[in-house]
């Protein structure tokens, strides 16, 4: 069968989605006001809170929750075979991410952009905020600590991608002083696309390597101290200076990058390797409820919840577009999830390799994940479009680079936000500094980089913490869904939309969160059996709190009626 199959089967899904079902859910149920003074207006401070343009925000959004999740987990799940990772990536981002992300950016807006964490307190009660606020705080420390991992694995691996890579930090830059400037955003587009693609060629005929020794901890643990004290740096400068415009600009070269990669399909027509439902080996964790966790972003993400209310909804210039910078961006997120399906999967990749795709995937841990998308992509890319190997390997790594390292950059923003709330809160002062609260959230995540190993080398926590993030990421969507919806219930607006998708990911994640806490205490992973078991154990309590709150509106509403 011809990988064109998967590519039509997922566009044409995406394709009503947005035309048809966001259209629905923003008409009918979130009902957008394009009148609403949006908080980026109200509470501009010209740092955090900036109105923007929702072409800019959409690019600075996809590439905050577009990380290499999208790619890391389809490239692993379709060992389970390429069906059911395609049917949960299409299905997922229509019906679930999109309603989610959009839903969160858009009850957020309605609340001053609080994160999600501080507005369940509002909606749902003080204890919940507790609780999710610490859910929250944890599945960010694993992002962190985990992209810091993935990016430090790829710079090892392609050299050729270090100099793209950290030459796109100048770049954003100029471009976020040029936008400020209101110079035509079109224009700076064109140029700064133009420069980060030249600097890909530069990067694929100049591998550049880490100075050893540096901080004494090998490659990769060197890298990963220096990522974090760029992104801590980062973290704390004004958004429109280089977090806005390093995902925007990054966001075009990326936009760029999917529609080679779309192209190369069909000009290449490869037909696809793997087996539709594969026969896997014994010990291969099942499907039902894992394969959910595994794919998390790229078909639904609780991460992306966190980003819509803590960061984008703080610069949505107009609330209509909610639905522009939220829909549009999971099914962005969902097509390079499609895409990596095609890229592991096709016969060009099984050729590189003699035995074909079962000697590239003899079992779910030994499979490749990102490496696996650069590889496939770039023989895509190559025999497509005639690019010399190198150069489209180059490209793929950089884009994997590059999306981890923009979701690096407003994970660890949002984890700052997180303390600094904390901070308000308890009345803390300390952690309302930024300076402090930024120390902090960089201590907190070099911990557990640091503190959990995989015996590999220093700072490998982050290679054991898939499995981590993915049930914990799917809680923490079930938990941001269930926020929306009881708004939804208190404005007196149909639920139903998302109760459904609500039910089915708090089931799946939370059997996957059980699984995988039997699965650590045969491992003696201690530290990863505590976040888990706290994780599942919150989530239960948040579903009580929210079931009171639920039971407590119907009482009053038939109280009403009554009357």
């Amino acid at each position: 069968m011809s990988s064109i199959f998967i590519v039509l089967f997922g566009l044409v899904g995406f394709t009503f989605g947005w035309f048809v079902y966001s259209k629905f859910i923003a008409e009918k149920i979130y009902q957008l006001d394009p009148n609403y003074q949006t908080p980026a207006h109200r509470l501009e401070d010209g740092v955090d809170y900036v109105p923007t343009n929702k072409f800019v925000l959409w690019g600075s959004h996809f590439t905050a929750v577009a990380g290499a999740a999208p790619i890391v987990g389809p490239a692993i799940a379709v060992y389970w075979g390429w069906a059911p990772a395609l049917l949960w990536v299409t299905f997922g981002s229509i019906f679930f991410a999109g309603v989610h992300d959009f839903g969160a950016l858009w009850a957020s807006n309605r609340h001053d952009a609080k994160s999600i964490g501080a507005l369940s307190e509002t909606i749902i009660g003080t204890r919940v905020r507790s609780v999710l606020m610490i859910i929250i705080f944890l599945l960010l420390v694993l992002v962190n600590a985990m992209f810091a991992t993935i990016i430090a694995d790829e710079m090892l691996e392609y050299p050729e991608s270090v100099f793209p890579a950290w030459a796109a930090i100048p770049v954003a830059i100029a471009v976020g002083v040029l936008i400020r400037r209101k110079f035509n955003l079109l224009a700076i587009s064109i140029v700064g696309v133009t420069i980060l693609y030249y600097t890909i060629y530069v990067g694929s005929n100049m591998p550049l390597a880490i100075p050893d020794p540096l901080f004494g901890l090998g490659g990769h643990g060197d890298w990963i101290i220096l990522l974090y004290i760029y992104a801590g740096i980062a973290s704390m400068l004004p958004v429109w200076l280089l977090l806005q415009p390093r995902d925007y600009i990054n966001g075009a070269q990326l936009v760029v990058g999917l529609l080679v990669l779309y192209t190369a399909v069909l000009l290449t027509m490869p037909d696809v390797a793997a087996p539709a439902f594969n026969d896997v080996a014994e010990g291969t964790p099942p499907i039902w409820p894992i394969l959910f966790v595994t794919i998390a972003c790229g078909a639904l993400s609780g991460f992306h919840g966190i980003v819509s209310s803590g960061t984008s909804a703080k610069q949505l210039n107009n609330e209509k577009d909610a639905r522009f910078v939220g829909y549009l961006g999971a099914l962005g997120e969902g097509s390079l999830a499609l895409i990596t399906i095609t890229a592991v999967t096709g016969s060009l990749y099984a050729a590189s390799v003699s035995g074909g795709w079962h000697a590239i995937y003899p079992t779910i841990t030994e499979g490749p994940a990102a490496s696996g998308f650069i590889a496939g992509g770039a023989l895509l890319i190559s025999e497509g479009w005639g690019i010399p190997l190198s150069f489209a390997q180059t490209m793929l790594a950089v884009m994997v680079v590059l999306f981890a390292g923009t979701t690096m950059d407003a994970g660890l923003r949002l984890t700052r936000y997180i303390i600094q709330e904390w901070g308000n809160i308890y009345q803390i002062a300390p952690l309302k500094n930024n300076y402090l609260s930024t120390m902090v959230a960089v201590g907190a995540c070099l911990l557990l980089a640091f503190g959990v190993s995989n015996g590999n080398y220093p700072g490998d926590g982050g290679t054991l913490i898939w499995p981590v993030f993915g049930a914990t990421n799917q809680i923490l969507a079930s938990m941001t869904l269930i926020v929306i919806a009881v708004y939804l219930m208190k404005l007196g607006r149909p639920a139903r939309y998302l109760l459904a998708p609500l039910c089915f990911i708090l089931v799946m994640a939370t059997g996957a969160g059980i699984w995988y806490v039997v699965d650590y205490v045969n491992k003696e992973q201690w530290i990863l059996v505590l976040i888990q078991a706290a994780v599942i154990v919150s989530s239960l309590f948040i579903v009580l709190e929210a079931w009171s709150t639920v039971s407590r509106l119907r009482r009053e509403e038939g109280a009403d009626q009554a009357a």
